[in-house]
């Protein structure tokens, strides 16, 4: 009975569902380059085969945030092939597209496009590894976008509020109100739950009727006091959520007791850590849904590359391996490599069923070598497996167990305390290291004017995005704010009042978490601006270098120069007698700025140049 529901009629919604595929991961290895390739092909190739009404990508298609040409080259190449066609759409959309794809310089869904033959269409959100950065906030899937094979929404522009709406669709009598939202910092958007500045919008006819599908990428595993999304936070009116980001794949859909709606997690179709939970199977789904009935059919992925893991524990041994022993090292190498041999075994074992899957496997033994035994040399190890391992480099890991501290807490049930590596038990951020190490650092390397919050996110944001101008325009930000508050408080410029000032200012900006985001936000802007300046600048200048360079054979003398300068002119004497007037013309203008105008200062906000005040007028800017 549960089968006939969902045959295929006019009335079935048929979506595949997939997340975190995260092309061109390794594109460069020699062995795994084309492994997220090869995998996005067959999940494509299982949308046409099972004939969908369209595709639900959950975040991370992209690796990279700036994927290379053949990354991209390779994701046009597989949408085109399996997502263009004669076969009709059998839904139709009945919600404005232009409010649901308003970041899109063509605000329509691809498939009603006159000039575009869409068989398959795909939706999706963006992750935090593929996110708009940059000047003009753009990201990779707005060029798939642009070029008409993929529909990006779920896009916030706001920082204060976000309003989900949703895209409605309908197909005969099953109505669908699809809700996306791309991946936002997840202090920030618990933060925003929080503070109920997070709306998920309902069609105003017959809202009950409606299958209210939500996918999201963000933290669902709790790594810190607000480093994750809670479940509860999300509206109960929900029938089914997709949640991308986390790797391990949990497709088949669990209740949450409290809300009451269901949860789908569809995982990665690529191994991008050597860690437990991607040594799960890997699956996409096939999402049924019929009126408010709905139906996950999992399908397993083929083509990616096996991956086998195990632990040991040394001190679990204690008849095979004695710390005081001298060639114990020798036996521990020789129990690895039987371990090893094993797990081979048993990923060729797995492949002769399925030839598709790649040749080498991924495998991982985990060594706890803690009571006083010492690790081998993991380089010579991994020589022997260079032709068998598609990661020879990374088949051992060696760790010491960190015993716990003693707590006064009764309750504690020490049995339940598991042995993990630090290097794999937790996603370590870099924010997070800014502030642990302005935590511990001595004091006279404390920060006291900035926070280590705004350091930190701008810090993320010269790593992640490649924003040069991150930190520097956040220093100059809240150096310029600073400076305000002391010109407004009319602060005596002595340096016991400006420090005690600014220690207080500081503290009220620490407590004061929106303000300080709105900072970060405001100087990542600044720093964009200047990045699309910077570029015009570089052709003016060098324009301008050109110009100089014709007329210093002219013989005219500038009054306004340095004498340095006369030996760069008069007749040049080959390239090395003129690289040398271009060098003077340059220190020479470093010198000259040193007395310059207001005006002149203006004119490059971003160079600080010494400046020479009397004592006994100094203000508080200088």
């Amino acid at each position: 009975k549960f089968c006939c529901l969902f045959r295929d009629d006019e009335d079935t919604f048929k979506i595949l569902i997939a997340t975190d595929i995260h092309l061109g991961y390794l594109e460069k290895d020699p062995v795994r380059g084309n492994d997220t390739f090869v995998t996005f092909n067959e999940i494509l190739d299982h949308a046409q085969k099972n004939e969908v009404d369209f595709a639900l990508l959950g975040g991370d298609l992209f690796h990279e945030n700036k994927p290379s040409r053949k990354t991209v080259h390779s994701c046009l190449e597989s949408l085109r092939k399996y997502c263009m066609g004669d076969r009709p759409v059998q839904f139709e959309i009945l919600s404005d597209q232009a409010v649901n794809f308003h970041s899109s310089k063509f605000p329509w869904v691809n498939y009603q496009d006159g000039n575009l033959n869409i068989s398959i269409p795909v939706f999706s959100i963006h992750g935090n590894h593929d996110d708009p950065t940059g000047a003009d906030a753009l990201c990779a899937l707005d060029i798939l976008s642009c070029a008409g094979l993929l529909n990006h929404f779920g896009r916030s522009t706001s920082v204060e509020k976000i309003d989900i709406s949703p895209i409605l669709l309908r197909k005969g009598r099953t109505k669908i109100a699809l809700y996306g939202l791309g991946a936002i910092p997840d202090e920030r958007l618990y933060r925003m739950f929080v503070n109920k500045q997070v709306t998920m919008l309902r069609p105003k006819e017959d809202e009950d009727s409606w299958f209210n599908l939500f996918v999201l990428h963000q933290n669902r595993s709790k790594h810190g006091a607000t480093n994750y999304i809670p479940e509860q936070f999300l509206d109960d009116f929900i029938n089914l959520v997709v949640w991308g980001h986390e790797h391990e794949c949990k497709i088949a859909p669990s209740q949450n007791e409290q809300q009451r709606f269901y949860v789908s997690q569809p995982g990665s179709s690529v191994v991008t850590s050597l860690s437990p939970g991607e040594a799960v199977k890997k699956h996409i789904g096939l999402l049924h849904v019929k009126g408010k009935k709905m139906k996950m059919q999992k399908i397993a992925l083929e083509t990616v590359r096996t991956f086998h893991m195990e632990d040991i524990v040394l001190a679990d041994h204690p008849d095979l391996f004695n710390p005081d022993n001298p060639k114990v090292t020798q036996a521990i190498q020789a129990f690895c490599m039987e371990k090893v041999e094993l797990m081979l075994d048993n990923a060729e074992r797995e492949r002769l069923g399925n030839p598709r899957q790649p040749e080498k496997p991924l495998i991982r033994l985990r060594v706890d070598y803690t009571g006083g035994f010492e690790p081998f040399s993991v380089h010579r190890f991994s020589q022997k497996y260079m032709d068998r391992v598609a990661n020879p480099k990374d088949i051992i890991h060696f760790f010491r167990h960190r015993e716990q501290k003693e707590k006064n807490d009764s309750d504690l049930n020490f049995g339940k305390l598991v042995s993990r590596p630090a290097s794999e038990g937790m996603t370590l951020r870099v924010e997070d290291l800014v502030k642990q190490y302005f935590q511990t650092a001595e004091k006279k390397v404390q920060l006291s004017l900035l926070t280590e919050r705004g350091m930190g996110e701008a810090v993320q944001e010269f790593v992640d995005k490649e924003e040069k101008d991150a930190i520097e325009e956040l220093v100059k930000f809240q150096l310029e704010k600073t400076q305000r508050f002391l010109k407004e408080r009319r602060t005596d410029a002595e340096e016991e009042k400006i420090d005690e000032e600014v220690r207080k200012f500081r503290e009220s900006r620490k407590k004061n978490t929106e303000e300080e985001d709105e900072e970060v936000r405001e100087a990542m802007t600044r720093a964009r601006a200047h990045r699309s300046e910077d570029a015009v600048l570089v052709a003016a200048s060098s324009d301008e270098e050109l110009m100089d360079t014709g007329m210093k054979g002219t013989g005219d003398s500038d009054d306004g120069l340095p004498a340095t300068l006369s030996r760069g002119r008069g007749r040049a004497r080959g390239r090395a007698r003129g690289a040398r007037g271009q060098n003077s013309t340059a220190r020479g203008s470093s010198q000259r700025g040193r007395g310059s105008t207001s005006q002149e200062s203006t004119t490059s906000s971003r160079t600080y140049k010494p400046v020479s005040v009397p004592a006994k007028n100094v203000s508080i800017m200088d």
